[in-house]
């Protein structure tokens, strides 16, 4: 069964705290929580003081992506309002071992996300330093968009790889992710989805989580 992360940039902002209460309510393990700048993806989301505010009422796991650039700034920030993982882009690291070792030194887990179109191949050097890689199955930016195909391709890859560096990483998908594509992508060895607008423009969310769940 896989790890469920309800995307928050999904949410409806005006009634933030019930939305919160119905994923606390949920069988979701996580919160996704997308930090965009406005530099490394063309949109604006949120910053710290929500993710505080959330911290503040859930006991559920901070699931942190950054969408920015030059993350190593606010590495120690984000550890204080309260991120468990922390996923910064590979597109956005000039140093991406120095910036994975200083996740770790805060005392969270260090992921590390890469765009549609960057190969997996890239993190060979660095897989066994990992905790989760987050596979974009959209172009990062905007929720809402059309699920990427060759991404189940680029999963088995990076699940062939981690296997034969014998890593402990989980494999996150993100981006387009629903209750048609989710037994397909556990199948070809995702670990954790991630899903937005598929789980809050649902009729029932929870019953949606459940069905997410089950995949």
């Amino acid at each position: 069964m896989p790890i469920i992360a309800p995307s928050i940039l999904a949410a409806d902002f005006g009634n933030l705290a019930k939305d919160i209460e119905m994923i606390n309510n949920s069988e979701a393990e996580w919160f996704h929580l997308d930090v965009m700048d406005g530099v490394f993806v063309p949109n604006i989301s949120y910053g710290m003081p929500i993710i505080e505010k959330i911290n503040a009422l859930t006991d559920k796991v901070l699931d942190v992506h950054l969408m920015i650039v030059d993350p190593d700034r606010y590495i120690s920030t984000f550890k204080q309002v309260g991120a468990d993982i922390l996923t910064v882009h590979y597109e956005a690291c000039t140093h991406l071992h120095r910036t994975i070792q200083a996740i770790k030194a805060e005392g969270m887990k260090a992921g590390v996300a890469l765009n549609p179109h960057t190969p997996v191949s890239v993190l060979e050097e660095v897989i066994n330093d990992l905790d989760l890689v987050l596979i974009m199955s959209v172009n990062p930016g905007f929720g809402g968009q059309k699920f990427i195909e060759n991404t189940y391709n680029k999963i088995s890859k990076l699940k062939k790889m981690i296997t034969t560096a014998n890593a402990n990483v989980i494999i996150e998908v993100d981006g387009g992710v629903n209750n048609i594509n989710a037994s397909k992508l556990v199948e070809v060895g995702a670990d954790a989805l991630v899903a937005g607008s598929a789980i809050f423009n649902a009729e029932n969310p929870t019953s949606y989580i459940s069905e997410l769940k089950k995949a």
